[in-house]
């Protein structure tokens, strides 16, 4: 029986074999000396004898035993051969007895590589274990700045708490999102019992995701689960039949897809121009959801959220424009319940289109796509690489951009402010843009930063004025109540008071309208199946969405200035990001000439160098800022919450 065993891992190592050299790979074992000088690879942190995944186990420590095993770790020495005979009597120990002793092995960037029980694994892969007991010695690779590298180091924080080494991924900050979405503290410890549920949890997934295909995606399995847990949560994997588990994994397929793309987001900076359909193309088309009822879900009312007023005067707009063809109807508050069952209300009550404007809706948004395919749901935000629902967003920075003119031409001082809320996607180009600016007519003008959700409006403008600063930027829509404390737009502060200069407009209602009707002549369907991506409509003032609104207060020559820049950002002619532009400590971001794409806009992570300030931390912020930050943070604000790997 052991001879029959041997003869048949043989073949497999044959096969194997002839693959790679097809292939023009190595078919032999990976050789960790290869990888390391021997002075780096002889030296690790002792681990201790653990359970490691035998998939993860790849090569050997030295190339002396390399050519008897084939990539796979099946046996390449021929059958008569003192190799087979000792292979064979560990195979009758493992069916026997099994083999309990641990090898010996070195672990390299979460592979193993082994130093003592070759013939060991050799026999277990044989027959499928799952995992190898193994006394574990740990090298750390240097620290170059890499993405695989820091993946890395952020797995050897996670498994410090976790003591999981099962899990990967392919993206910087996914071992924070798995703790978060396990409902843990970023340096929370991990129970026997929290292993266990997740060791469970983890397997039914994998079998779900694999019968359905997974192994032919590039991305790992840890990616398709964290696309899973941010729709469904982890209760989602608890108690559940493994039936259930690949109904959920089948309806949101397309979402694991979009894991393998490298850049995800396919970014719309424009309307496209309605296009007529011939008379095939209307009959054969996929249809759209009937446009009669569109629901606006808002995660505030119009009385405590400025947000949100804006957001429900652009439904009234379009109610209008529309007249009886269309019926809008409003849904406030939503996250004072469940907002995913707000969403589930509206669909319930015939709306076929759901606009739900807060990036904390977005949790519930996802999985409410993913779980009606026949409404389509869109949700205000920026940078969210999601297939099932659409994004949107202006470009406000261009109007920031002309308002950091006016406020370096009219500063009294080279001293301007800024009051931002939270550190998320678009609000870091909105300062920097208007950073540039000032500085373009103002080369020493300096932007003092502050935020409005550490300590509330009122104390970070404090900080400003007693600073001295008395042009200052501020959040640009505000709740009912405040318009008389000037927390609005450009405003002058002086001992009497203050004096309202520029406010930017989002222009709302001219975003759904145009977003409407494209939906009505199909123009977003088209846009779908174009597209293997997230998609995410970032308009600007060339569309309507955006403007600048001058008062009478301020001299006709600066208002001039702003009318002309306006003129240039629609035309395309002033570029708010063309280089030379440099981050703070001089770092060189755009080169001379040289434009920043949307997507290095959007994913601003850094301040221009004429700004005073830094992107607040995660424990700063209140819980308004933290939910936000939570959902589409930039990483320098959410990056804290992982424990650093020392």
């Amino acid at each position: 029986m052991p001879e029959l065993y041997y003869k048949d891992a043989l073949k497999l190592g044959q096969k194997e074999y002839r693959n790679c050299l097809a292939k023009g790979i190595n078919p032999y074992l990976e050789v960790l000396d290869e990888r390391l000088a021997p002075e780096k690879s002889m030296h690790g942190v002792d681990l201790g004898v653990i359970q490691v995944p035998a998939e993860f186990i790849v090569g050997t420590c030295h190339a002396s035993r390399t050519n008897s095993f084939a990539r796979n770790f099946m046996p390449l020495m021929p059958e008569e051969s003192e190799f087979a005979y000792k292979w064979q009597n560990l195979c009758v120990s493992h069916l026997e007895e099994g083999i309990r002793e641990p090898i010996k092995v070195y672990e390299y960037m979460n592979r193993y590589y082994v130093e003592e029980g070759n013939k060991r694994v050799s026999v277990l892969k044989f027959f499928s274990a799952v995992a190898i007991p193994a006394q574990v010695l740990r090298v750390l690779p240097e620290r170059d700045g890499s993405r695989e590298v820091e993946i890395y180091y952020e797995f050897v924080s996670f498994y410090k708490r976790s003591k999981v080494n099962y899990v990967e991924f392919t993206k910087t900050g996914s071992y924070a999102q798995l703790q978060k979405l396990l409902g843990k503290e970023p340096d929370e410890e991990w129970t026997d019992d929290d292993r266990i549920g997740f060791a469970t949890a983890y397997h039914y997934f994998r079998q779900a995701y694999e019968k359905s295909g997974g192994r032919r995606l590039s991305s790992t399995v840890g990616d398709a689960l964290l696309a899973f847990l941010k729709v469904y949560g982890y209760g989602a994997l608890r108690g559940k039949t493994a039936a259930e588990i690949r109904g959920q994994v089948s309806g949101m397929w397309e979402e694991f897809e979009l894991q393998q793309e490298e850049a995800p987001i396919d970014v719309k900076l424009q309307p496209e121009e309605e296009k007529k359909e011939n008379l095939l193309s209307k009959v054969f088309s996929a249809p759209e959801p009937k446009l009669r009822k569109v629901a606006f879900i808002h995660d505030k009312n119009p009385e405590i959220s400025g947000w949100t007023r804006a957001h429900e005067g652009g439904r009234k707009y379009v109610q209008q424009v529309f007249g009886d063809k269309l019926t809008t109807i409003p849904y406030f508050d939503a996250m004072d319940g469940d907002p995913y069952q707000v969403i589930e209300q509206a669909i319930a009550e015939g709306c076929s289109v759901i606009f739900t404007t807060s990036p904390r809706l977005l949790p519930a948004s996802l999985r409410a796509a993913v779980e009606h395919p026949e409404a389509m749901i869109l949700n205000c935000s920026l940078n969210k690489s999601h297939r099932y629902i659409r994004s949107y967003y202006a470009r406000m920075y261009e109007a920031k951009f002309v308002i950091g003119a006016v406020a370096g031409a009219l500063a009294m001082s080279d001293n301007v402010g800024y009051l931002c809320d939270y550190p998320i996607f678009g609000q870091i180009a909105g300062i920097n843009a208007f950073a540039l600016g000032a500085q373009m007519v103002n080369p020493r003008a300096r932007v003092c930063l502050e935020w409005t959700s550490v300590g509330g409006v009122d104390a970070a403008l404090a900080r400003l004025t007693e600073r001295g600063v008395r042009i200052i930027s501020c959040p640009d829509i505000t709740s009912r109540g405040q318009e008389e404390r000037g927390a609005f737009g450009l405003s002058m502060f002086t001992g009497e008071g203050r004096v309202n200069l520029v406010r930017p407009i989002w222009q709302w209602g001219t975003y759904y309208e145009a977003m409407l009707k494209r939906i009505r002549d199909k123009s977003f369907r088209s846009e779908y199946d174009q597209s293997s991506k997230a998609l995410n409509y970032y308009w600007g003032m060339a569309s309507g969405v955006v403007s600048v609104e001058c008062s009478d207060r301020i001299p006709s020559a600066t208002k001039r200035l702003a009318e002309l820049l306006q003129r240039g950002v629609c035309a395309g002619a002033c570029e708010p990001f063309r280089g030379p532009i440099y981050a703070q400590g001089g770092r060189l971001i755009g080169g001379d000439g040289q434009q920043l794409t949307a997507e290095q806009i959007i994913s601003m992570d850094w301040l221009a160098d004429n700004i005073d300030g830094e992107l607040p931390r995660y424990w700063q912020l209140n819980e308004t800022g933290k939910a936000t930050v939570d959902m589409v943070g930039v990483e320098p604000s959410t990056k804290e919450k992982q424990v650093e790997a020392k």
